[in-house]
């Protein structure tokens, strides 16, 4: 007999009863590649028959409307031992009929989204349906503005698409208890993650829909740690944390990988945004320390050295042809899309108002000093991540124990405290478990994703435009398929084609709905 059950309520260091398992069912083998750093723990049995049954309309981009019947599951905690249960639970959404047509979901590819901004906490404890998470997702301090087309939109879309839709909340750097401690600072976030793709592993067969094609999706931060989950799949460093957690015996490699606006490799984002945007005036038309800025920008061609990569044309990519692989890899082409979708008046209107821009043959082209000016104000001051007064996010993520902010990076430390400063001890390998490029250029790992969706706008000055393109670079030498498109003059957040996305999931995985 289907039970309906709802969890409500949850809260910030609450007990949490194991609404949604079965006790006693017999534990599932452990996925190939996994740690055995984990727990078998029978509590963590997904119950099949403990969920809601909702109805509702989902329109798509064509402007079509669906009506979707699906299965709600709330897991109270996607770990053995959680931290705070309030964060490190999951939703599970389950299409069992779109249209008036029965759905068999079993073999479906698992979207996998989390709703992180800012490396806050994102809790979906008190949702209520697929894409309505609370807590401090997308659109939450420090994280992106919500877009025209959010994060929910794109749950829905893979819903109504016939997809078994997972939502897993994680714990986020501004959680502090009430001895004053932080818990949820690097590298909780990319742990929790990380449990839950365990979970959802390790209940094969249980939980609806395929587990070797999970796609991994995220925005801003969000995008970053899909970046991270893809890239450092079953990787052994974060076997210990996730042995504390009680995490399942199972694999938490993922099959592919969405992320959008990634704001990633964070040691070297201060280098590689005064690269980019070193010049722009900030929105009050100031200018930002000019020796600061060219400091950390000259700094950033030693970076861009080590890490080898190579593209079509361009051969060694470094700091005096990045700009131009930028503008015909990523750049013109984002800007021919955007003006061919054009009307010819509308066209013809963009152009006499942005002369930088030559159209010939139905092709746009531009400089890189051009492109600059256009963009105009940068977002952040210098430095953009390590604040010198600590007072950027990124500081707070890598907080620890009472202390609530810290340098990352040793120009920021010594600026403050002096040439002989060092970085605290646990810094260096917190850094490399935070950040994708660690597990695709120092120890390239063999179990991370092979197929990747990266998108952000040209005009997103919230990080470098050459944090997406180098990872994009370093895939592609890897030999993995990337599918990576800017858009043209959108900011933060965007997402101007879900539908592709969503359709990008049924080819890469082989899905037929």
């Amino acid at each position: 007999m289907k039970r309906r059950t709802v969890v409500m309520g949850l809260t910030a260091g609450a007990a949490v009863p194991a609404v949604g398992f079965a006790s006693g069912a017999q534990a599932a083998s452990r996925t190939s590649g996994a740690s055995s750093a984990a727990t078998t723990d029978s509590s963590l049995v997904f119950d099949p028959d403990s969920y809601t049954e909702l109805t509702t309309s989902i329109t798509d981009t064509t402007g079509t409307a669906h009506e979707v019947v699906y299965h709600f599951y709330k897991v109270a905690s996607y770990v053995a031992d959680p931290v705070d249960a309030a964060y490190q639970s999951l939703n599970v959404s389950v299409p069992v009929k779109i249209d008036g047509s029965v759905v068999d979901a079993s073999g479906a590819p698992i979207l996998f989204a989390n709703q992180i901004g800012g490396y806050m906490p994102s809790s979906v404890a008190n949702a209520t349906g697929v894409g309505a998470g609370g807590g401090m997702g997308p659109g939450g301090p420090g994280g992106p503005a919500p877009a025209a087309d959010s994060a929910a939109s794109r749950q829905q879309l893979a819903l109504a698409a016939g997809y078994v839709v997972v939502e897993p909340g994680a714990r986020g750097r501004s959680l502090v208890d009430s001895s004053g401690t932080y818990y949820g600072t690097a590298p909780a976030a990319i742990v929790d993650l990380k449990a839950a793709v365990r979970y959802v592993r390790f209940n094969r067969g249980r939980i609806p829909g395929n587990v070797n094609r999970i796609v991994s999706a995220g925005v801003s931060a969000g995008g970053a740690l899909s970046s991270l989950l893809g890239a450092s799949g079953d990787s052994p460093a974060y076997d210990s944390y996730l042995k504390e957690l009680g995490a399942a015996d199972a694999s938490d490699a993922v099959f592919a990988t969405g992320a959008w606006c990634p704001i990633t490799d964070l040691e070297h984002a201060d280098m590689a945004y005064e690269w980019n945007w070193g010049a722009n005036p900030l929105g009050s038309g100031s200018v930002v320390d000019q020796t600061v800025s060219k400091a950390l920008s000259g700094a950033y061609g030693d970076y861009l050295a080590s890490l080898r990569l190579t593209a079509k044309g361009f051969g060694t990519l470094t700091a005096r042809n990045l700009d131009e692989y930028l503008v015909k890899t990523h750049l013109e082409p984002s800007a021919t899309r955007y003006l061919a979708a054009l009307s010819d008046a509308d066209r013809s209107a963009y152009l006499a108002a942005n002369s930088f821009l030559t159209w010939s043959g139905g092709r746009a082209t531009f400089s890189w000093a051009d492109f600059l000016t256009h963009v105009g104000a940068r977002k952040k001051d210098t430095p953009a991540f390590d604040a010198f007064d600590l007072s950027a996010g990124e500081n707070n993520e890598f907080g620890t124990g009472t202390t609530a902010n810290r340098h990352f990076t040793l120009y920021s430390l010594r600026h403050e405290e002096g040439a002989s400063a060092r970085l605290d001890s646990d810094i260096p390998a917190k850094l490399h478990l935070m950040n994708p490029m660690h597990h695709l250029v120092d120890k390239v790992n063999g179990n991370r994703s092979k197929h990747w969706w990266i998108r952000l706008g040209t005009k997103d000055s919230d990080t470098a435009l050459t944090v997406a393109s180098n990872l994009a670079a370093r895939l592609k030498n890897l030999g993995d398929d990337v599918d990576t498109s800017y858009y043209w003059d959108a900011g933060h957040g965007a997402d101007n084609d879900p539908g592709d996305f969503i359709k990008w999931i049924a080819t890469v995985s082989g899905y037929r709905f």
